[in-house]
């Protein structure tokens, strides 16, 4: 098992229209953990903790920057969930 803590920005998500913005951090938190760990974006699990976190201020305003934890297995999966601060 591999662990790694990322520092995430998210600063790009405010180009996008205000009623997409978190989901969209979702999706580039899934993108940047595929490319750091070398897996696909599909075998990428999301925790709550890191998923409330996101949605904390609603859609429109997501956090500019995330710190996550990210665990790998050896099967290719990886866990991502909020780092502690």
């Amino acid at each position: 098992m591999e662990e790694k803590v990322i520092k995430i920005p998210l600063k790009k998500i405010k180009r996008f229209s205000k009623n997409k913005r978190a989901s969209k951090a979702i999706y580039e938190i899934r993108e940047r953990l595929s490319k750091h760990l070398d897996t696909d974006i599909d075998q990428i699990y999301i925790d709550n903790s890191l998923n409330e976190e996101i949605w904390k201020r609603g859609i429109k305003k997501p956090p500019s920057h995330i710190r996550v934890l990210a665990r790998r297995f050896e099967d290719g999966v990886v866990e991502a969930e909020l780092a502690e601060q």
